[in-house]
């Protein structure tokens, strides 16, 4: 992004990814301000960071976050870094055995329908007179084409709806705003809480730092057209099948 007095959003900034990416935002004297919103209201040391709550299951505390962070300025960048995985009571599915109602409304809420209620509230607030973008954390087991090993149903499931969602809303925004950019980024598989069963699975080569990957994802971020909109691109700058 190489505007100036930029205002920037990170849904999720108390992960991995959403702290680095405040955190590495945050250096470049570009951006005027970084509201960083997260469940736990994570603080940050840098004056030009406003840590705030959310509740990304709530529709008005979504609602509201869109207008305290658009209340001075036009948003020029929302980058959506929340996803759910597992938890203590979910984990991926090996078989059609162990599939559970349960466990798709829990991951779709998290990985489809918070992204969604995100864009419906921050895409209109995008800034129309210069490049402007909305980024979802997206994963590559979500492509449909790409799946050749099966299982994880309920989060291939949620994170392939999600992409659906980007691209509709590509489509609608072409309409509005020329200058919006509505991406999905697939930022490897990271050292952090999120991956922290599978890693043992992950050669070390590919079991990338939050810091590594924040990196990588900022330079696809930077160099991003409106020809790549609608799409999910990994942090190689390499664009994924559906």
């Amino acid at each position: 992004m190489k505007s100036q007095k930029l205002n920037i959003v990170i849904i999720g900034a108390g992960g991995a990814l959403g702290g680095e990416f405040t955190k590495q935002l945050s250096r470049n004297d570009n951006i005027n301000s970084i509201f960083a919103f997260s469940s736990s209201n994570i603080k940050f040391n840098n004056s030009k960071i406003i840590s705030d709550f959310i509740d990304i299951e709530q529709e008005e505390s979504i609602k509201l976050a869109a207008i305290k962070s658009s209340k001075n300025a036009n948003i020029d960048m929302v980058i959506v870094a929340i996803g759910m995985l597992y938890d203590e009571k979910i984990y991926p599915e090996k078989s059609l055995k162990d599939l559970s109602p349960e466990k798709f409304q829990k991951l779709f809420n998290i990985n489809s329908i918070a992204p969604a209620m995100i864009a419906k509230y921050f895409v209109p607030k995008l800034n129309k007179n210069a490049k402007s973008i909305f980024a979802a954390l997206s994963a590559r087991v979500g492509s449909i084409s790409d799946n050749y090993l099966g299982g994880w149903y309920a989060y291939r499931a949620s994170k392939a709806a999600l992409n659906m969602v980007l691209k509709n809303i590509s489509i609608e925004i072409a309409r509005s705003n020329k200058n919006a950019i509505i991406v999905g980024l697939h930022p490897g598989t990271v050292a952090s809480n999120l991956s922290k069963p599978f890693q043992n699975s992950v050669s070390k080569d590919k079991l990338f730092t939050a810091e590594y990957s924040v990196k990588k994802m900022l330079n696809v971020i930077d160099n991003l057209t409106i020809s790549d909109s609608g799409h999910i691109i990994d942090f190689n700058s390499i664009k994924i099948d559906y």
